[in-house]
């Protein structure tokens, strides 16, 4: 039996289980890691399954003090062996029956284990709400990180008050496009300027018991003023906001961005092999871009979850070729509603000197890549992130969920994107591109970009505010003692 009267912290962090939320918690487990944490890292089983798929059966092996568990996810797969996120109102509605009692057996067992330390904290995503009653359970601090911007978690926050003003449920489904979301949004403190359309996108329901409407509501009902939240975002992104808040929950700590505050870890070289996609990575567009003139080359990836319909893609990939700039298009197998990423070899002739279409890339990597002149990007928080770390201005095609705020602060509040609209047209794509590459808005927008690069950079170095924070809550929260 091994004596762990003096040996680590043991932190057990659960994701909700899609890619865009594993690897910002990811990041936070190599984080905590890094400070002397023992690691027990949770994804569902498919999900699991799916990264040992993508990284080789042995890629999570050898770590100390760093390790893997599962929880079944409750859904009688569909997808079996597969390769694609799954359907996000089931997941969601499996989280809310089926998590709780597997979350609280794994713990159990845990805590029983002679291989590794007790359980001391959680660290759960604000999706996985559950872990509250767990926390209380076993009595140990339960920290909750909200995987998007601090805007977003404002938004849910309100959920309830869009229903008791009447403004959700929509009527009818002209309230999509009859102006109804141009309404403006100016009864919530630190929202400047914001529409309906530019909420988080599951208050756009025609169902009082839509099945995303009430788990998030559930999740702003659970999540209260006892409650610490880490956020990934400084306070130059969204300092109204980070301050209105507060006002609601009293202990929000932004600690980002995690991809800055990472990269300025020491040892984090340690963690290099360690890794969360979920698909397997093509690394020789590392190579192609190595070819390419310096600021040139439109990276397009539309993330994990995003669906388009083959007319959408032809515009895609016709506005891209118009536009005679080179780019790297990374482009999931389930990227097209109902059917497969077909191009007309008329496109592949068209682009074949200065076009790659790959099926998934190290992201980090690529926007930092001296190459990289812009970003076609749907607006997830990761991506915008990833992108703001790297100084790199976007062009914004949200899709759904969080992604409309966030283009409304790229495009509105930090002048760092151009949003195309929702019935993208080629001629529109290309005219977009020219202006990000080679026009004086691209550069307008590049140097206001690499100012906020600067100032993420700050924050997250030591001394800087997000750092401090960071700090804070593993001293005062994560190593407090019960």
């Amino acid at each position: 039996m091994v004596n762990f009267a003096n040996t680590k912290p043991h932190a057990v962090l659960i994701p909700y289980p899609a890619q865009g939320h594993i690897n910002p918690l990811f990041k936070l487990a190599k984080l905590l890691h890094l400070r002397g944490f023992y690691i027990t890292f949770v994804n569902t089983e498919y999900n699991h399954k799916r990264l040992l798929k993508s990284r080789g059966p042995n890629a999570l092996d050898g770590f100390t003090d760093f390790s893997f568990e599962t929880i079944p996810d409750g859904l009688t797969s569909l997808e079996g062996d597969g390769d694609v996120s799954q359907h996000v109102p089931s997941l969601c509605q499996s989280i809310r029956k089926n998590f709780l009692k597997p979350y609280c057996e794994l713990i159990t067992r845990l805590n029983h284990s002679a291989t590794v330390p007790p359980v001391t904290c959680l660290v759960s995503d604000c999706l996985m709400s559950f872990t509250i009653q767990a926390a209380e359970e076993f009595a140990l601090p339960n920290v909750l990180f909200f995987p998007s911007s601090a805007c977003s978690l404002l938004n849910v926050m309100h959920f309830r008050s869009f229903v008791e003003r009447g403004i959700t449920p929509f009527k009818d489904e002209s309230y999509l496009t009859n102006g109804y979301l141009e309404t403006k949004v100016d009864w919530i403190p630190g929202l400047k300027n914001f529409r309906l359309k530019d909420i988080v996108d599951f208050i756009r329901t025609r169902d009082r018991n839509d099945i995303m409407l009430e788990f998030f509501i559930e999740m702003a009902d659970r999540v209260n003023r006892d409650s610490t939240i880490l956020l990934n975002t400084f306070n130059e992104l969204e300092s109204d906001v980070i301050n209105a808040l507060s006002s609601i929950i009293p202990s929000v700590y932004p600690i980002g961005p995690l991809p800055s505050l990472l990269n300025q870890t020491p040892q984090i070289h340690q963690l290099d092999s360690l890794d969360s996609n979920l698909w397997k990575e093509d690394i020789e567009c590392l190579q192609w871009l190595e070819s390419k003139e310096p600021r040139s080359v439109v990276y397009v990836n539309f993330g994990s979850i995003t669906v388009m319909t083959p007319e959408q893609l032809q515009e895609f990939a016709w506005g891209l070729a118009n536009s005679k700039k080179p780019f790297l298009w990374i482009t999931r197998p389930d990227l097209v509603i109902g059917g497969s990423v077909i191009l007309s070899s008329d496109f592949a002739n068209e682009i074949s000197d200065r076009g790659l279409i790959a099926s998934w890339c190290p992201q980090e990597k690529v926007l930092n890549h001296p190459s990289i002149g812009g970003f076609l990007t749907h607006c997830g928080w990761n991506s915008t992130t990833e992108s703001i770390c790297a100084g790199v201005p976007m062009l914004c095609w949200p899709f759904f969920a969080d992604q409309p705020t966030d283009c409304r602060f790229i495009c509105n509040e930090w002048k760092i994107g151009m949003e195309i609209d929702t019935n993208v047209k080629r001629e529109e794509v290309a005219k977009l591109i020219n202006e990000l590459i080679a026009g004086d808005e691209g550069k307008n927008m590049r140097e206001k970009a690499m100012e906020l690069k600067k100032a993420a950079e700050e924050n997250t170095r030591p001394g800087g505010c997000s750092y401090m924070n960071f700090d804070k809550v593993i001293k005062e929260m994560l190593l407090k003692q019960n």
